[in-house]
């Protein structure tokens, strides 16, 4: 029975948790500890500290962990990740084929061509969120950052810039 929760647990979180992996970490936190009291809140914070620090999306680490946790062995920890990734893989393979279908369409041209500007108004509107008195390090840094953008810009390969950030960060700092 643990396992059909498990389960439906974390693919009703797959379905809901959108935001990628820390807007699904509420989610987790009230359907693991709250609901279902599978976890204590202190344990589900080991488990999201040891996410953190592991490769891979938070929300499939901690799927993985609360399902070994939860269950005691691999088939709980594998159960639970299929689940949690299950919804946004049914829902990529729909948009794909959606995609293909109407990749010729005018009406979808202009629509994707109309979206560029917004998705990079919105990348740099979390960036500019980010930028406040309490995260500023220096003027050095916004030059690396300039350089790198004016690169970009220019069609220089993204390796090559990522090199000579990296550079001019060792040089100094």
């Amino acid at each position: 029975m643990i396992y059909l929760q498990l389960f439906l647990t974390f693919l009703k979180i797959g379905f809901f948790g959108f935001g990628g992996g820390y807007a699904m970490l509420s989610l987790i936190q009230n359907e693991v500890v709250l609901r279902h009291s599978w976890l204590t809140g202190s344990q589900l914070a080991d488990i999201v500290a040891i996410s953190q620090m592991t490769p891979g999306p938070i929300a499939i680490n901690s799927a993985t962990f609360v399902g070994y946790t939860v269950t005691g062995n691999i088939w709980g920890s594998m159960l639970a990740t299929s689940a949690v990734c299950i919804p946004p893989l049914t829902l990529m393979i729909a948009v794909t084929i959606f995609y293909i279908k109407l990749r010729n369409n005018r009406y979808m041209e202009g629509a994707l061509k109309w979206m560029r500007p917004i998705l990079a108004g919105m990348i740099g509107a979390a960036a500019l969120a980010f930028l406040n008195r309490e995260t500023f390090t220096d003027w050095w840094s916004v030059g690396i950052f300039a350089a790198a953008f004016a690169a970009t810009w220019f069609k220089v390969d993204a390796t090559i810039v990522i090199l000579l950030s990296a550079l001019a960060g060792i040089l100094i700092y």
